[in-house]
């Protein structure tokens, strides 16, 4: 019983500790924003999704270079894809009056495309196999992620500069030297726990009989996603909207980039190329996603589904529970 209950334990752990530092990085980053006249949807974006997605990164690069695992490694960074994007329901339902997607900014949009060019390439890459093109031990579609990455972040600051109109909140007196100290800490917290993730998630699946991909897609990927959650709840709380999606869709451009990142880590050959077939479905499903998230913006609908949700958020919820039904029937 110990040996099942020990990794279990650190496992917990681990997600204590990143949604505590995720949140005191939310409250950090906000006022930030107040000392440095940041549009929301930018810090959100940017600032927030890179820090929050330090497990990802910390956690898949661990996977492919101390534990040896890369199905753990892409089913974390695909499996939080999805995670973030289901998470947006929370927000939805959190969100009083109309739906989420009638009030966010049309800066998403860029954000949620880019998405869907980047998760496109990673589909490719996935189905292929060892038919994709790749140089040594990389497969080409790390530079491609890694361009893809840098462009979007360049033309969603572009567009947020041009539509970012100053406010009140923007001149509130703010300690940033302070601030600044505390968002490092808390980002040192979310790395270190982000790190020692792996092994606990790895015995973990040991321990309980289940595969590295279903743990990787759903246990490993819900702890590391916790920072987004605790920044969405805490953005919310403040009333800012536009960070909640910003910081969420933001993280999933990040976390396709650390694909690329674990690719140079993996020294055996092309990441997606060494992965069960599975992580293909979880990839299509963050398209499908994103897809939806994309027609809501667009369409901003003003109703709720039993007055409870807008159908953009049963159609994610649904997409969601057939990626984890599809992830643990597969083994």
């Amino acid at each position: 019983m110990s040996a099942t209950i020990w990794p279990v334990l650190q496992f917990l752990l681990c997600a204590v500790l990143i949604a505590v530092a995720g949140f005191v990085l939310s409250r950090s980053a906000d006022r930030l924003a107040d000392a440095y006249g940041w549009g929301r949807g930018w810090v959100g974006l940017a600032l927030l999704a890179t820090v929050t997605s330090l497990p990802e990164l910390a956690s898949g690069i661990s996977a492919v270079a101390l534990v040896g695992a890369p199905n753990l490694a892409v089913g974390n960074a695909l499996g939080a894809c999805v995670v973030n994007l289901a998470f947006l329901v929370v927000v939805d339902l959190l969100q009083r009056g109309q739906p989420i997607y009638h009030h966010a900014s049309a800066t998403h949009l860029l954000s949620a495309g880019f998405g869907v060019v980047m998760l496109g390439f990673v589909v490719m890459s996935l189905v292929t196999g060892r038919a994709a093109p790749f140089l040594l031990h990389v497969g080409l579609y790390s530079p491609v992620l890694l361009a893809l990455y840098l462009l979007a972040l360049k033309s969603v600051f572009k567009h947020e500069q041009a539509n970012h109109r100053p406010s009140a909140a923007d001149a509130t007196p703010v300690d940033a030297k302070r601030e600044w100290w505390r968002f490092g800490m808390a980002a040192v917290v979310v790395l270190v726990a982000g790190t020692w993730l792996p092994d606990a998630a790895d015995d973990m699946s040991q321990a309980l009989g289940l595969s590295r991909s279903f743990v990787g897609t759903v246990f490993m990927a819900l702890a590391t996603t916790l920072p987004e959650m605790a920044v969405t709840v805490s953005a919310l709380r403040l009333g800012a909207l536009d960070m909640t999606i910003g910081n969420l869709l933001g993280s999933n451009l990040f976390n396709a980039t650390i694909l690329a990142v674990a690719d140079l880590a993996y020294t055996q050959g092309p990441l997606l190329a060494d992965v069960a077939p599975a992580h293909a479905g979880s990839a299509a499903t963050a398209l499908v996603m994103t897809g939806l998230v994309i027609v809501g913006l667009v369409m901003r609908p003003q109703g709720r589904v039993l007055r409870v949700a807008s159908w953009i958020s049963v159609g994610l919820v649904a997409a969601y529970g057939v990626n984890a039904a599809l992830h643990y029937l597969s083994g």
